[in-house]
């Protein structure tokens, strides 16, 4: 069952990787370790998210996963849709009635979230079911495991067995740096950095992907920090903020009354996903414009919201906060 992908130079390589821009150390990291036949049994790709992580581990996985007996189209097509049965993508769950979600499920299905998604003992323990077999098509196994700063950590030492042990397998871990997970996952695999791309790359991605509009927008394109991925995801979460909510929110409070009905819409309309990006915004926009006091204020806020302080109360709090700077 040989491996065409696995076979070839540096430049055939290159072309799994031609719609990656920005990563080249990335890049070159992993075809050095295909062409000289050293594939690690596990790599720890670290940096910010949206700027191409899981886009090289899918051009990854497809050369690891390529055989003589497919088409290199049929293959992809079956990656890209997390089809192949020597392919497992592990993303972060819920807990819903006994059941797993990703977070698109659970979106799909409108369920409130609370707390954060996590990687659990269950899914670690797929993982192991998973790799106990040997590969039905190509040489290896890839496992997959996106956002691994959210593994658990009952499923995080579950984990270390696998690494020390995957057979004939690879694992990637994607995760936005190594101060987020243990030392012992981190000894145990190769890491390779993925950096914040320039911005010429930056635009080049949006206007290829279709959001060149984003470009109009400084404050989501410096919110963004070189990541395309966040680039969008911040200007389709502006889209969902009411343009009347987001003027009145981007003005400090006329007086304590204005505050308090403030912090009551906010609350009504907005998820608490988009009440932490809009605290990014706010500070984002307000740096831009050279209004400094406010922004510890802001900064408190978020850290608040992320340790399940209730909402209301501290958007009252900042906004009267904020009234009285004015």
């Amino acid at each position: 069952m040989a491996s065409r992908a696995a076979e070839g130079t540096k430049a055939e390589l290159g072309q799994y990787f031609a719609h990656i821009v920005g990563q080249s150390q990335a890049v070159d990291l992993l075809t050095q370790a295909v062409v000289r036949q050293r594939v690690a049994p596990g790599y720890l790709f670290v940096g910010p998210a949206g700027v191409g992580r899981s886009m090289v581990a899918t051009a990854f996985a497809t050369i690891l996963l390529d055989s003589a007996n497919e088409t290199p189209d049929s293959l992809n097509r079956r990656i890209q849709s997390r089809n192949h049965p020597d392919l497992l993508w592990v993303e972060p769950t819920y807990l819903h009635q006994g059941k797993l979600l990703s977070v698109a499920a659970a979106q799909a299905a409108g369920l409130k979230r609370r707390g954060r998604p996590q990687i659990r003992l269950e899914q670690i323990r797929d993982i192991a079911r998973f790799l106990a077999r040997p590969p039905l098509e190509a040489k290896r196994a890839v496992v997959v495991i996106e956002a691994a700063e959210l593994i658990a950590e009952a499923a995080a030492n579950g984990l270390l067995k696998t690494l020390e042990e995957p057979g004939q397998a690879t694992l990637i871990l994607i995760a936005p740096d190594q101060q987020v997970l243990l030392p012992t996952l981190i000894s145990r695999c190769q890491t390779v950095p993925f950096r914040r791309l320039s911005p010429p790359d930056l635009a080049q991605i949006l206007i290829k992907t279709g959001h060149q509009a984003i470009l109009d927008s400084p404050e989501v394109v410096n919110l963004a920090q070189g990541s395309p991925g966040s680039a969008i995801a911040s200007w389709q979460q502006l889209q969902t903020i009411p343009s009347e909510l987001l003027e009145q929110v981007s003005q400090p409070p006329p007086d304590l009354r204005s505050a308090l009905d403030l912090a009551r819409q906010i609350v009504q309309t907005l998820e608490p996903e988009s009440q932490l990006w809009l605290l990014d915004y706010l500070q984002q926009s307000r740096w831009q414009q050279g209004y400094i006091q406010g922004m510890e204020q802001l900064e408190l806020a978020r850290k608040q919201l992320l340790r399940y302080v209730q909402p209301r109360l501290v958007w009252e709090v900042t906004l009267m906060n904020l009234q009285e700077l004015n």
